[in-house]
């Protein structure tokens, strides 16, 4: 009796676009486009190696709390060559307020360790190289590649899972799905700016418990709106 064979998992089908659905979208973006033409991360850095690693510190923790601490520290190690120079031991020190943070160090100490011995101490902005790096994941990777205008890419965190399912531009139950979704509904021009348009847009106004609907300038684009005011 010949061997039964594993049963093959089909993805879930793409739901078509409609014509209505893909202008609703145009605008929405256009409509983001409008109000700040370049949205930027709230990560105080000053070069890629600064920001790649600001990005990485951010896992589980605030902006403003990474800025404190990086504030400090990048005075000191804004590059892979000082931050060995550094040491562990002292990086720990400034990061220590950070979730995470002994873990985080490790990783930091790796990183600058692979820039310096493998890629002359600079950062390479290219996705599989980034993503070798310890500690730098798939998001932290897209982050880097958006924020410096190099390769389309919508990070998931928290606040864009959170505004993609108001909007209805993904039902998606998991970050990478979401971003399949965002990635393909999203008007090419928009790419590299919709995440931090999505993410400030989640951090500020479209708040977890209590959207701020009243004053929310894509309101009436927004297909959960009814769900929230009154409430």
């Amino acid at each position: 009796m010949a061997p039964l064979k594993k049963p093959v998992r089909k993805r879930p089908a793409v739901k078509r676009i409609s014509p209505a659905e893909r202008t609703r979208v145009a605008v929405l973006f256009d409509r983001f486009e409008s109000l700040d033409l370049h949205p930027k991360t709230e990560l105080h850095y000053s070069n890629p190696y600064t920001l790649v690693t600001a990005v990485a510190l951010s896992a589980q923790a605030t902006d403003v709390q990474v800025n404190k601490a990086t504030g400090p520290l990048f005075a000191v190690a804004d590059s892979a060559e000082k931050m060995l120079e550094l040491g562990e031991a002292e990086l720990t020190r400034y990061i220590a307020s950070i979730g995470l943070f002994r873990s985080k160090a490790r990783n930091v100490m790796a990183a600058a360790r692979i820039l310096v011995e493998q890629h002359g101490g600079e950062v390479p902005l290219n996705r599989a190289d980034l993503e070798n790096l310890p500690g730098v994941g798939r998001k932290t990777a897209s982050v880097v590649l958006n924020e410096l205008d190099i390769e389309p890419a919508i990070a998931v965190d928290t606040h864009v899972f959170r505004v993609a399912h108001r909007l209805k531009l993904s039902a998606g139950k998991v970050p990478d799905r979401v971003e399949e979704d965002l990635m393909r509904i999203v008007p090419g021009p928009y790419q590299t700016r919709a995440h931090h348009w999505m993410i400030l847009h989640g951090r500020y106004v479209c708040l977890a418990r209590r959207p701020k609907c009243e004053i929310c300038k894509i309101a009436d684009l927004c297909p959960s709106r009814e769900l929230f005011i009154g409430g």
